[in-house]
């Protein structure tokens, strides 16, 4: 529902938009200036990442976590995403939230197919990355911020499981909250003096009690419609690797990501 609302809503912006800016797009600067003022971007986006690795459960219980990014809408539940920054000279502040509930349903036969155990997994997680920044490079086609700041992520994973044909049910809940420090860069590069750039990001972190690393990267190309609106397409990846005991080991969630910036 959240992804269909947001295309309903920004698309006939970007229709309406897209001629009244057009000239003014063909020479504007995409790329930020740095300024005593204040000035603030909003981003709403989908981003529509396949899932793989391994979820841990309670009672030593492990199962593989494949979700592709074809059948990932049909198994959302329910999901918000939404980025923000504000800068005043060469320093600002930025944060991302990534909220969603995912669920499947499958079957596992047991007893040589003598009988079979139907399961269903939900997927609760809410990622919020937060960081400082400060401007590092801000020329006609380059601009970059370095950042520090911190990931945060919680997530609970459930297994419901019955036996089928009778009542023998089980459910096993397992749940994951930690903090990591994080250093990384952002930023764009201007194509041919033109409106079109290529936006780049990525952090490292890890020493949060629970994860032993995780990592974040993304790329791809946007492209400035006059000074209020930016829409960018890029391949987004998240990496966790969680200590014994956490959730995720060793999961990725990576795939496409559209976005439109609102910048005021």
């Amino acid at each position: 529902m959240f992804f269909k609302s947001f295309l309903i809503v920004v698309l006939p912006i970007l229709i309406v938009t897209s001629p009244a800016f057009a000239q003014e797009s063909n020479t504007s600067n995409p790329l930020p200036k740095d300024s005593q003022e204040w000035r603030f971007e909003i981003t709403p986006y989908i981003w529509v990442p396949g899932i793989k690795g391994t979820i841990n459960f309670d009672n030593s219980l492990a199962k593989s976590a494949d979700f592709s990014s074809s059948n990932i809408l049909s198994n959302l539940k329910s999901g918000a995403m939404m980025s923000a920054e504000a800068h005043k000279g060469n320093w600002g502040i930025m944060g991302d939230l990534v909220s969603a509930t995912l669920q499947n349903s499958g079957s596992i036969p047991i007893y040589g197919g003598a009988a079979t155990v139907a399961d269903k997994i939900t997927l609760q997680q809410t990622v919020l990355t937060g960081a400082a920044t400060y401007t590092l490079a801000n020329t006609r086609d380059i601009y970059v911020d370095g950042l520090l700041g911190a990931r945060a992520i919680d997530i609970t994973a459930t297994l419901n499981g019955n036996l089928v044909g009778t009542a023998e049910k089980e459910t096993i809940s397992k749940k994951t909250s930690t903090v990591d420090p994080i250093i990384g860069a952002k930023g764009r590069y201007r194509i041919a003096d033109s409106s079109w750039y290529l936006p780049a990001y990525a952090d490292i972190g890890s020493g949060g009690g629970t994860t032993n690393l995780t990592w974040q990267v993304m790329a791809g190309i946007g492209k400035s419609f006059g000074s209020l609106i930016d829409a960018s397409l890029t391949y987004r990846a998240l990496y966790y690797d969680m200590k014994a005991g956490g959730v995720l080991q060793k999961t990725t969630m990576q795939g496409p990501q559209i976005a439109i910036t609102f910048k005021f």
